[in-house]
This record gives C-alpha cells, structure tokens and sequence, in this order.
C-alpha cells in the first residue's frame, strides 16, 4: 500500500545474523515485495567505514553473516567488529576479541547495532548491545556503533531515498533504537504496540514518539491519510 501510493520507502534494519540476501527470502516468504536494494543494514555501512580507514577486522559475528564481509582484508587484525553472533557469544570467543583490544595502542570497536534485547518466537533475547558494553567496560574503549540508533545510519536510508529528515517517518518497535534514533535525526517516529515493545516504554523518560499505533497496518493507515 505504501508502494502503491508513490511514497518512497525503505527497510531499515539492525539484522546481523544474516546477510541480506537471506533475510529479503525470509521477508519474501512472509509474502512482502521487497528487494535488496531496499534495505539498509549495519554489515555493508560497516564495510564502508573499514575500506575508508583501511581497517583489518576480526570478526565476532553470527555465521550467516561472516558472507558480507567477503571482500574485507581479515588479515592481522587492527579492529574488532560485533554483531549479533548468538551461539558465537562464547567466552573464548569474547575473551579473543578481549585479548585482540586490549593488546592494540589505539583499540577500535565497532559494533553493528546496540541493542539490549529482541524478540524471537520463543520469547525475548539478549543483542549485541549487551556484549559490546562488556568490551567497551573491560577494555576502556568506546564503540563505534554503525546500525540503528546510530545518526549515520537513519542519514544513509535518508539519502538512499534522497528525502529530508523532515519529510521522513519512521515506524518501529524499539523505543530507543528506533524511534528515539530516527527523532535526533529530525524525523517522526511511530511506535507499534506489537514485537518487543511493552507496555513500560510509553513512560520511557526520554523518548516520546510523536504517536503510537497497535501495529503497521494502523500506521500505514494514518500515513496514507495525511496525503
């Protein structure tokens, strides 16, 4: 219906436990009319920002995800980048990328998101945000955070689409992540009522989404109706 009405649009998401090849099937199965190109993830902004400054990563990343980097020097690593690594969050793994920090002169973190939680079908589970806050403690670093709520990110699906923050709304489940990221960018944000949220977040005490809806049909109801 968005598509329809000839507003531009774009699927912006934190998703690193897979590439975006696979999470499109997966949302194409669901049967949405999505491609690649609509969706701005955290994995290729952060290829991005490791060719800019010839950076070397070791990657603590899910599987799934380790394809995206497939054109990225791993050699000799001067960074450390996480993600979403799920069953990879083992001690040894941590305690590499630990080691790999804390022996660097200038250690550089960066994360693809800083979630402190989602939801999954079998109920809600801890995100990359929480482990990257245990590197950036034991190693008295700050992460560079490249996926939502990071400005950069909402600032590069807004020049995808070549909109103004203005004129943008974004519509999520996440008070923080989404709907406080997009707002400091100057966008609107709605919060559906559906996913993670819960009912605690319309007392958050420093985000207020300029509306709440029960869930994206509602929201794709009340922008259509502003045109």
């Amino acid at each position: 219906r968005i598509k329809a009405s000839g507003l531009k649009l774009r699927f912006c998401t934190n998703e690193t436990q897979a590439t975006r090849e696979k999470f499109v099937r997966k949302l194409q199965g669901m049967g949405f009319d999505i491609s690649v190109a609509e969706v701005t993830a955290p994995a290729p902004a952060a290829c991005r920002l490791l060719k800019e400054r010839s950076l070397r990563p070791h990657l603590l990343v899910h599987n799934d995800l380790v394809p995206e980097f497939a054109e990225i020097d791993k050699t000799n690593p001067n960074c450390v980048v996480i993600g979403d690594a799920a069953e990879n969050f083992t001690y040894a793994n941590l305690n590499e990328a630990f080691r790999l920090l804390i022996g660097m002169e200038k250690p550089v973190l960066i994360s693809l998101g800083r979630g402190r939680y989602y939801k999954e079908t079998d109920g809600l589970k801890l995100d990359v945000g929480a482990y990257m806050k245990a590197l950036e403690y034991a190693c008295d670093v700050q992460a560079e955070v490249v996926g939502k709520p990071a400005e950069k990110f909402f600032e590069s699906a807004l020049a995808e689409m070549g909109v103004p923050a203005e004129q943008a709304i974004m519509i999520g489940d996440d008070i923080v992540n989404d709907v406080g990221g997009a707002q400091r960018c100057g966008m609107r944000a709605l919060q559906v009522r559906t996913g993670k949220y819960r009912p605690c977040d319309e007392n958050h005490p420093d985000v207020k989404p300029d509306a709440y809806v029960n869930n994206l049909a509602e929201a794709v109801d009340i922008i259509l109706q502003q045109l």
